[in-house]
């Protein structure tokens, strides 16, 4: 048995014409392949952003409510290992800088093997003693160590994202005859630094003429419309990039004969704004359908094209491939096989999402609402880290406060003792609470952009009893209850 997993960094859904028949961006690879094959309609992330996803993607589990960005836990039952002592060799191919830095150990290692593609975003990578220049004037963020890389990147075959199609289709082409294998194929673009050959950027009229622009501001917008307009369309044209390679890759999955016997995965992490809400980026506001909403395609063998209606999660992945290839499921895993949709078994739906940015509002989609709950006060606390590894990104966590670190049994789920550590300033980039300080309540299926806050009083209280329940089902620790303003302990 085979599977393979393609995991597009920051896809928005709405770019994509399976999900927007307006979508104006030039991805007929995949939309070709949506076409083809299952798509879900109401997936979500989990756990925002970049390593927090991954884990729930590797863990079956969230990791919003404990923690924040940062490395597996000793306690983890991630799917590569799993799948490794059962004799399925597993394989990721990534340019995902991330992997690589403070916060990100242990995932890559959880592999059998792996093959890192250098140069993106803040990646130190191409070494030069003098700083490459930037821009004196420029809109959003400009990353030195990025500029430096950029120089190595000429044509499109020698960008990161690509390199990585290609070198996935070279390991195919090495294991063609082999069996029994999960491969992982993981691109970082069309993450930011928006940025592709000029050519790609030429398929979308780009007359831009002001300040450079290739990265988000991650606060509200302040840059003029075109500015905006065009980020988007350097955003696109790193999609249009990501999808000519994707295409390639297909080929030689078809070529090889593996279309026919291959579970293929096709999804993201997150989405992106470019200006929708009056905001670019992703990791501080409530989390929007165009963030948290995500595209979703599966390619089961045998199966015909379909749209799945079920509500499903990125948690979901983990105990989906681990059916596919008999491998039993582990206890604490909160994530469901997605198997049976395909099939035509017994799927058992949770009927929720549960999604979130670790010390931001935390959300929940029942099929018909989208309840954000945002902090009850400025103070958003009480909030701690639960974490045996305390790092963050780029950073340790606690050293500002080491005189009230805690360790304990205080996870449910697990005996593994922890760090309870004060979390301050725990949203990336931010220090207040501005952004999130509404709780919000939108009807999915008749605003779905979320631009008409439903006031009813008596929607918003059910959604909170909804969302309590929902929490305990998570086995949140009880601050988040508290800095919620949810008070668990008397319901």
């Amino acid at each position: 048995m085979k599977a393979i997993l393609v995991l597009i960094d920051s896809l928005n859904r709405e770019y994509l014409k399976a999900y927007n028949p307006d979508a104006w961006t030039v991805t007929p690879n995949l939309n070709a392949f949506a076409e083809e094959n299952v798509q879900f309609w109401k997936h979500f992330t989990g756990s925002a952003p970049c390593m927090p996803a991954r884990r729930d993607m590797m863990t079956g589990r969230l990791n919003f409510l404990e923690r924040n960005w940062g490395p597996m836990e000793p306690f983890d039952n991630c799917f590569p290992r799993l799948l490794r002592e059962r004799g399925i060799f597993t394989h990721i191919i990534t340019d995902h800088a991330h992997y690589m830095e403070p916060g990100g150990e242990g995932y890559l290692q959880s592999y059998q093997s792996w093959d890192y593609v250098r140069g993106q975003e803040w990646d130190p990578w191409v070494s030069r003693v003098r700083p490459a220049s930037v821009p004196e004037k420029y809109y959003g963020q400009y990353f030195d160590e990025y500029q430096q890389n950029r120089v190595r990147f000429t044509t499109d075959d020698t960008f990161p994202t690509p390199v990585c199609f290609r070198h996935a289709s070279e390991w195919l082409r090495d294991n063609k005859d082999e069996d029994g294998y999960f491969l992982q194929v993981e691109v970082f673009s069309p993450h930011e630094p928006f940025n592709a050959p000029q050519e790609f950027l030429d398929l979308y009229e780009d007359d831009y003429e002001g300040l450079p622009f290739e990265t988000s501001t991650y606060r509200k917008v302040t840059e003029p419309p075109e500015a905006i307009a065009h980020l988007k369309k350097k955003y696109a044209s790193g999609l249009t990039m990501v999808d000519k390679w994707f295409g390639r890759f297909m080929d030689t999955v078809r070529e090889l004969g593996l279309y026919e016997d291959t579970l293929i995965i096709v999804t993201t992490d997150h989405g992106h704004l470019l200006g929708e809400h009056g905001y670019t980026g992703k990791n501080y506001m409530h989390q929007y359908n165009r963030i948290a909403n995500i595209p979703l395609f599966v390619h089961y063998p045998g199966i015909k094209a379909g749209r799945a209606e079920e509500i499903t999660q990125n948690i979901d992945l983990m105990p989906t491939i681990l059916e596919y290839f008999n491998v039993p499921l582990p206890d604490r895993v909160q994530g469901t096989s997605l198997l049976p949709l395909l099939t035509g078994g017994t799927f058992r739906p949770r009927g929720f999402a549960l999604y979130g940015t670790f010390g931001g509002p935390v959300t929940i989609f029942d099929g018909k609402y989208t309840y954000h709950r945002a902090p009850k006060d400025e103070t958003n606390t009480p909030l701690y880290y639960y974490t045996s590894m305390p790092v963050t990104l780029l950073k340790f966590l606690g050293k500002d406060c080491a005189d009230r670190i805690e360790m304990g049994r205080f996870l449910k789920h697990t005996d593994y003792p922890v760090y309870k550590i004060p979390a301050r300033f725990p949203i990336m980039q931010l220090r207040s609470t501005e952004p999130f300080k509404d709780t919000l309540l939108y009807d999915w299926e008749n605003d779905w952009e979320q631009e008409r806050p439903v006031q009813d009083p008596e929607i918003h209280g059910v959604m909170r009893k909804k969302l309590i329940d929902i929490m305990k089902w998570a086995q949140s620790p009880e601050d988040q209850f508290l800095r919620l303003g949810l008070y668990a302990k008397e319901e």
